[in-house]
């Protein structure tokens, strides 16, 4: 197995709006589902180096079909 060098390692964590659809039964969430296929659109970075932003971003928005995820019943 090849391990990989934690000195290359580039880390960045970085958030932007999508779509979500909420359930409320009787004043209760019962279910978010996430629609994730929404271009990325202006992200803000929210851990590591910002030097790297553009390049995760264009990972995370590379016209993949994403699923929607779903929490709750």
């Amino acid at each position: 197995m090849i391990e990989p060098d934690p000195s290359a390692t580039r880390r960045v964590v970085f958030q932007y709006l999508v779509p979500v659809h909420v359930e409320v039964e009787d004043g209760l969430v019962v279910c978010v589902t996430i629609i994730d296929e929404t271009p990325v659109r202006d992200p803000s970075l929210v851990e590591g180096d910002a030097g790297y932003l553009p390049e995760a971003v264009a990972a995370a928005d590379d016209g993949q079909p994403w699923p929607s995820w779903r929490f709750g019943y």
